[in-house]
């Protein structure tokens, strides 16, 4: 080959390797984006000695569980251990179930009590307290699983300890408990506004640790469950728990010394009592000076045990799966693992179909085909080839395949797989709402810490269930809970009603089929004698089914006033619901009377606490950090918008150009390397 010949060779090379790299190296930047969009970036450490760019130095966890009510407590500890005085902010996770219901901060011997504000007034009191020097502390919501902590003003040297406490109703499925306790916020893809898959909110530009690389804050938490039964098994899929019985009926469960600071995944703790039944029962509260003049309940009604079918309605399953940046590696193979057990085990009767997205989508067919063992072998391997790579467009793959055209004689079912790192929460529930027709849709999370508000927002709105599956290990479990719940509903056309209790503002205002064996919940508020009974009415899998719950005065316990957070809590999720259909703002003057009124965090309430004293005589001088986060167990790099594994950093393409050039021109190698060192000076 002529010297001419191979200098143009290697040219179209490079050339090509260039173009085929550009959509992988930028991750998830492949699609057209504004000049300026949030986004989540790496973590540096600075060499400044007089700011610490980690104040956050500890988060302990303390639960304490009573019967289905769990009582939670957590104390984030931050230290300044540099010269200047800072301002910290922390993005950190919390249940989709928390009412968050106070915080107070401690500075030495002080104790802050933090006031529930709306959401702009708060952030201007914070924001005059940091100007005077005082230190302050502000808690936001940013979505019901996401929150945001300021401290300002914390001097050299100084200690603030912040207490946040909430609530939740801890539902049990086939007769099993779990509680979860999330530690980390997964990394948001904030994209493109023209295809909806963006939102541009400042709280998603936030630091990552590096993958596997841990934090130095400490974690602790505790667990004590108090039950009026014997615990028969208490697990935990995720960390190293070690158990201490404390009583007959109380258990005390703690993290094992591992000597890690395993905060980059869920804790989930799973736990069955004796028996296999659900205890149905109801819960009082009456009215106290500090809750108002309002009586609540809470009603949890066992349902029957599902049974077998004699004629299965022949299905059509859609299954949309996310392959970008953030499902490259463990998360991707266990949605693999998932998927080969959910397709390969359909029905001859039943069609399905199969979309892949990530930057694009595209589907296994134009149309369903028939489950044909042909079909499913031709779908698993096309699950198999994926890699994990780009952005999460999500919004534009559920509106094409929420507008495939449908066989009428199949009853039609959306399964969504991804990790739900995405911004574009209420947008995806409005478009399943508008869109869904008479289909379900499910929700399936891989992941170590998915995006539970998502997956739960998802399958309430598709009139389905969520799914969360840990590892490949739990993929069988969850695939088979899919079909059982599949199969038959365990009831449906339910009615409630009460007999002599009079009782108002009971939620939900419907109450939807049940799928799986988990009870029936009801909340409200009732006045007068506390006497009656419950009637529950519909129709099960083998006939009409009755439950009946007595109501009497020894059901009301002054231990029951979380009743009045956690009914306000499911009423805001009920507004927050029907907010992302009407538009946003819709319901904000009902959602923020309900935070005010129950002292609750909100997307339009938030907590702020300012100390009285001024002791920051430079407040303009002090540093503002971002309290970085670790990147969730198993997943990469790619989620922050790092090079796929096969690209070449840029020093290795520059390596590659100056040899092309070095080629073209007939430069000795060692000529190439000059240039190159030329390059880095």
């Amino acid at each position: 080959m002529s010297a001419h010949s191979r200098r143009w060779l290697v040219l179209a090379l490079l050339a090509a390797l260039l173009l085929l790299s550009l959509p992988a190296k930028y991750g998830k930047a492949e699609t057209h984006l504004p000049e300026r969009m949030e986004s989540p970036y790496f973590f540096v450490q600075s060499d400044d000695p007089e700011v610490d760019r980690l104040p956050l130095k500890s988060t302990r966890v303390d639960v304490r569980v009573v019967g289905v009510i769990a009582d939670v407590t957590v104390t984030q500890q931050y230290k300044n251990e540099g010269t200047r005085a800072l301002e910290a902010r922390y993005v950190f996770p919390g249940s989709t179930r928390a009412a968050v219901y106070a915080m107070t901060v401690r500075l030495a011997e002080r104790v802050l009590t933090a006031q529930i504000r709306e959401k702009q007034k708060a952030r201007a009191e914070y924001d005059a307290a940091k100007r005077e020097g005082k230190t302050a502390a502000l808690l936001e919501q940013h979505r019901p699983n996401v929150f945001e902590m300021n401290v300002a003003n914390i001097l050299p040297g100084e200690e603030v300890n912040v207490e946040l406490r909430y609530t939740e109703l801890l539902v049990p499925t086939d007769a099993q408990y779990q509680f979860v306790f999330p530690t980390v916020v997964g990394p948001r893809y904030n994209g493109s506004p023209a295809t909806g898959s963006g939102t541009n909110e400042k709280w998603i530009s936030t630091p990552y640790l590096r993958q596997g690389q841990l934090p130095d804050a400490r974690f602790d938490l505790t667990v004590d469950l108090v039950t009026p039964i014997h615990v028969q098994t208490v697990s935990s899929p995720s960390h190293e728990i070690e158990l201490k019985s404390v009583s007959a009926t109380e258990t005390r469960v703690g993290l094992a010394m591992t000597g890690k600071n395993e905060n980059n995944r869920d804790f989930v703790l799973d736990y069955r009592l004796a028996g296999e039944r659900i205890e149905s029962g109801i819960l009082l509260s009456r009215a106290t000076p500090e809750s108002g003049r309002e009586n609540f309940f809470l009603a949890m009604v066992e349902p029957p045990r599902a049974v077998a079918t004699g004629q299965i309605v022949p299905r059509e399953y859609i299954f949309i799966v996310d392959i970008s940046g953030s499902m490259h590696g463990f998360p991707l193979e266990t949605a693999k693992t998932l998927l080969a057990d959910l397709v390969g085990n359909l029905r001859s009767s039943d069609s399905f179909n199969v979309m892949l997205f990530a930057g694009s989508s595209r589907m296994l067919a134009p149309q369903s085909v028939p489950a044909t063992r042909a079909n499913i072998n031709q779908a698993i391997r096309i699950l198999r080839e994926q890699v994990g790579g780009g952005s999460t467009e999500i919004v534009p793959a559920l509106i094409k395949a929420l507008s495939l055209p449908r066989d009428p004689d199949r009853a039609r079912t959306f399964v969504v797989v991804t990790d739900g790192y995405v911004s574009v929460e209420s947008r995806i529930f409005e478009l399943i709402r508008r869109n869904l027709a008479n289909a379900n849709l499910f929700a399936f999370g891989i992941g170590s810490a998915v995006n539970r508000h998502l997956m739960e927002g998802m399958a309430r709105a598709g009139q389905g269930d969520p799914f969360i599956v840990l590892d490949p290990s739990k993929a069988a479990d969850a695939s088979e809970r899919f079909r059982r719940m599949i199969d038959a509903p365990v009831l449906t056309h339910l009615k409630a009603r009460f007999e002599g209790l009079d009782v108002y503002d009971v939620e939900p205002l419907a109450v939807p089929d049940v799928f799986a064996q988990r009870p029936i919940v009801l909340f409200g508020k009732w006045r007068g004698a506390a006497t009656g009974r419950l009637v529950l009415e519909g129709r099960a899998a083998d006939g009409p089914f009755r439950a009946t719950l007595d109501v009497d005065s020894r059901h009301v316990s002054e231990q029951n006033g979380a009743l009045r957070y956690l009914w306000a809590r499911h009423r805001i999720a009920t507004l927050t619901d029907q907010e992302a259909l009407d538009g946003a703002g819709s319901e904000r003057a009902a959602i923020l009377d309900l935070g005010l009124r129950y002292n609750l965090l909100t997307q339009y309430t938030s907590f702020v606490a300012v100390d009285r004293l001024a002791r920051n005589v430079a407040p303009a001088a002090a540093a503002s950090v971002d309290q970085p986060s670790p990147l969730p167990q198993g997943v990469s790099n790619l989620a922050v918008g790092a090079a796929v594994p096969s690209t070449p950093e840029p020093a290795v393409w520059w390596l590659l150009v100056v040899a092309g050039i070095g080629i073209l021109f007939g430069l000795r190698p060692g000529a190439a390397a000059e240039v190159r060192h030329e390059r880095r000076r």
